[in-house]
């Protein structure tokens, strides 16, 4: 299956702040720590797959309440997909396309997403090299995900090299994203 990734686009904001509203209508009373925007659409300038990617972020004890009430929203539970304290809910329409995540509070997974988007939204050097492995890794029509995530890991791992992130944790990322 190819893999698309397309130049920057000033919508993909737009496109979240509309959907993160429709998500805090759809969570009503359920606590919310915050609703993220990460990813590589969440990245002035970045070439990105044209996908918005979601953090919906809560305490332990309110996830099941979360996933409840986006599921009565239209969202489908899909489960954890491998990555631990991270639920993903299937969208029940494609406008726009995205990714959406009930994300436990202060884990790996939120920290990661957080640390990477800072800074590459701080370092052009970094956003722009890392745009360029993912557009070369996509101009293969036989690309997979996994080679392709895998692909992008040795410009992730410079991105992280710069967060707050330990060491054990920069390797669990890597592991994750190379571990197919």
């Amino acid at each position: 299956m190819a893999i698309t990734v397309v130049p920057y686009s000033r919508e993909w904001p737009v496109q979240f702040e509309r959907v993160a509203d429709d998500l805090r209508r759809a969570l009503g009373d359920v606590p919310i720590v915050a609703i993220e925007h990460v990813g590589s659409t969440s990245v002035p300038g970045l070439a990105a797959k044209p996908v918005i990617d979601i953090d919906v972020i809560v305490q332990r004890g309110d996830v099941a309440a979360a996933i409840s009430a986006l599921a009565a929203a239209g969202y489908t539970h899909r489960g954890d997909l491998g990555v631990t304290d991270r639920e993903s809910m299937a969208a029940p329409d494609d406008d726009p396309r995205r990714n959406v995540y009930v994300c436990v509070e202060g884990t790996l997974h939120v920290r990661n997403h957080l640390a990477v988007r800072a800074i590459l939204r701080e370092r052009d050097d970094l956003r722009d090299r890392y745009g360029a492995v993912k557009i070369d890794l996509a101009s293969d029509p036989a690309m997979q995900m996994g080679t392709y995530l895998a692909g992008k890991s040795p410009v992730l791992q410079e991105v992280l090299a710069l967060s707050e992130l330990t060491d054990a944790e920069k390797r669990a990322i890597l592991d994750l994203n190379t571990g197919f």
